[in-house]
This record gives C-alpha cells, structure tokens and sequence, in this order.
C-alpha cells in the first residue's frame, strides 16, 4: 500500500511553514534519492499573470534548498501553454514567472522552460502499456533531468475536475504538441440561446477558432484544439463539450503523459492543497476559493498523493460565497455527488485515478501518515 504523508498549516511560533514542508519530505523519504550530481526538473505552475491562487516562490525555494542540501542540481520548470496567455513562449513565460515572483535569487535555482523557445523543443516518449497514447511528447529539458519532483497547487480544474500531481505532471510536462495530443478528443459547442456575445471565449481561444454570426460565438471544428479553454472562460454556460466522455479521455491521457515522464528514474511528489480555486492557475484571474485550505501531501505515489488530496477536500465543508457554494444554494440544484463535480458540473475526475491505477503509475489505495 502506498504512503502519502501529511501535516496541516498550523505551526509554531518561529517555524515557518517552509520549514515544515521540509521535515514533511524528510519524513517522506526524500533523502533515499541519490541526488549528488544529478539534474533535478522541480515541476511547477509560475501562474498566469493576474492569477494569485499560484503557489508562492517560497516554497519552491524550500524544495531547492532540500535538493541541494542532497547534493543535487536542481532547476524549476514548466512547459508552454497552448492559449494566448503570459507563457505561450519561453520569453513571456520568464517574464511572467519572474513578475510572479520566481528568479534564481528568490528560489535559489535556475529557471528554465521545459519544452524551448517556442514549445516545439520536445521527446516523442514511449508510453508503457498505453491505451490512449503510445508515445508523448514531452519537453527536452523535462526528459533530460535525472530526477522528477512535481510541486502542485491542489485545486479545482474545469475540465479536469481537480488539478493534482497528475495533471501538474501529464499535462504540465507535455510540449504544445503534447497538449494538443492530449486535448483533441473533444470540440465544445455553443448554444446560441445562452449565448450573451462577450466575446470572452474568443479572447481565450489559442486556435482562433470561435467567430461571431448575428451576436452569437460559432466554434470552427477543423481549427478548434479542443483545448477547453472556452469553456472555462464562459460566465453563462453557454458552451460545454458534447462529446460526453471527452473529459474522461482527457484524464486517462493524462495519466499516461505522467507514466512517460515518471518511468525509469526516481520521482517523488509534493501537493499543497490551499487556495482551492475552482479553476486553474492558467486562468488570468482567480475566484474565491470553495474549500478551506487543508494542509501539505508529499508521496512517491502520484495517483495515491493525488487520491489523498480529493478524499482531504471531500471532507471539507463548500465555502459560502464561492463558485461551490452558490451553486450548491442555487434553487433545484442537482447535487452531483461531490465538492468539484458541483463546482464544474461537467468534469469526469474519478477516470483518471482509475485510469492512472490500471496502467501502473500508481494505486489508489494508500496509508496516510500524519506528521
């Protein structure tokens, strides 16, 4: 059974929390890694600008500093984003990451984009026992560090469900190539009578794929990515993908993306489940968070980290004046069962723990140790 580590964000007076994170991962077993000498990709999210929900660059820093105190060489990453955001290039990507608060001098490593100027400098990996993917493609510099530590901001996804360890690794870690390989399962539709004509979707779209006839968003199928990004960005529910398990596919690819950039080498894994957006950090903006902040997870297993997270959040009573908690006082309001599901009534998020248990890359059941 696998061991998923825990503490809260209580501490004493004169301990800082990052300080905590570290006896976390110590006590997690970090220190059985051989890292003298070695590469060291500490995957991460810089945030979107506008964004706050993101993880601070202090505990990046925190995780450097324990990868150093191994003997290891370590550089935070992330890949390029399909969407016209802050980090659709290595350039704006850095720009924005060191807006955002992440330098060499603030986390105590070197920053480098994982997949090259342009998102294109990727490896075409094998996925072991693949369904859905036989290969991903995944960034260069991701691929050639000797050692993965995946450092996730636990929260709400519109798509996904959650955004966990497997997400912040399968999708995060994929190239543009990578992520359009794992988003084109489904193309959202509109529906014109809820249509408003803000033209935010548009704004959104990486593909310039959405178009305007008499007022109302019209998808152009052969240049939409199915990237998801519309429906995120919709404030009526006017779009949603039609394709009913699209979602669900998405996540199983997801999972085998992790099981690419996770095989042959040591990993080990790291989530701090606070600020619980409902979104994700690629979004320019962040609503108020719908669960209260939970604590810090650390496990060498991503799918039972991740299981560990949601059973946390699940627990959680819905925060008033949240996206989770007006939906939940909304009048005939069909409960779906779970916190992210009511957040985003169209994800699919028990697929890929299912999915990411079948293929290997972890299991769901796990002991949980509290520190």
């Amino acid at each position: 059974m696998a061991k998923v580590y825990f503490t809260d964000f209580r501490t004493r007076v004169g301990t800082p929390l990052t300080e905590k994170l570290k006896n976390l991962c110590r006590r997690a077993g970090i220190g059985t890694i051989d890292m003298d000498g070695r590469f060291v990709a500490v995957k991460m999210h810089f945030g979107e600008l506008g964004n706050l929900a993101y993880l601070r660059p202090n505990w990046a820093r925190a995780v450097a500093e324990l990868v150093k105190e191994q003997g290891g060489l370590p550089f935070l990453t992330d890949c390029n984003t399909l969407y016209p955001g802050s980090r659709k290039n290595a350039l704006e990507h850095l720009d924005c990451a060191n807006i955002n608060g992440f330098n060499p001098l603030t986390c105590g490593c070197q920053i480098l984009i994982g997949d090259g100027l342009r998102g294109t400098d990727d490896v075409a990996v094998p996925v072991p026992d693949g369904v859905y993917c036989k290969e991903a493609y995944i960034g260069r510099a991701v691929m050639d560090a000797d050692i993965l530590i995946s450092l996730t901001h636990f929260k709400g996804h519109e798509c996904t469900g959650f955004g966990g360890a497997i997400k912040n690794i399968g999708m995060g870690c994929g190239s543009r190539a990578g992520k359009m390989h794992q988003h084109n399962f489904g193309k959202p539709k509109v529906d014109p009578s809820l249509c408003r004509g803000c033209h935010r979707c548009a704004r959104e779209c990486g593909a310039d794929a959405i178009r305007y006839e008499n007022g109302k968003a019209v998808i152009d199928e052969a240049r939409c990515r199915g990237c998801g990004r519309c429906i995120g960005a919709c404030a009526f529910d006017a779009i949603a993908n039609t394709n009913d398990n699209a979602n669900e596919v998405l996540g199983c690819k997801m999972a085998e993306y992790s099981l690419a950039v996770c095989s042959g080498r040591p990993c080990f894994h790291i989530s701090l489940v606070q600020d619980i957006s409902p979104n994700c950090d690629c979004h320019d903006e962040n609503d108020a968070p719908i669960l209260p902040d939970v604590g810090m997870f650390a496990s060498f297993d991503p799918v039972a980290l991740d299981q560990a997270c949601v059973d946390a959040c699940l627990k959680q009573q819905p925060l008033p004046n949240s996206q989770l908690g007006c939906n939940l006082a909304k009048d005939g309001w069909q409960d779906q069962g779970d916190h992210f599901s009511n957040s985003n009534p169209s994800v699919r998020w028990r697929e890929t723990l299912a999915h990411g248990e079948r293929i290997g890359l972890g299991e769901r059941k796990y002991e949980l140790i509290r520190i």
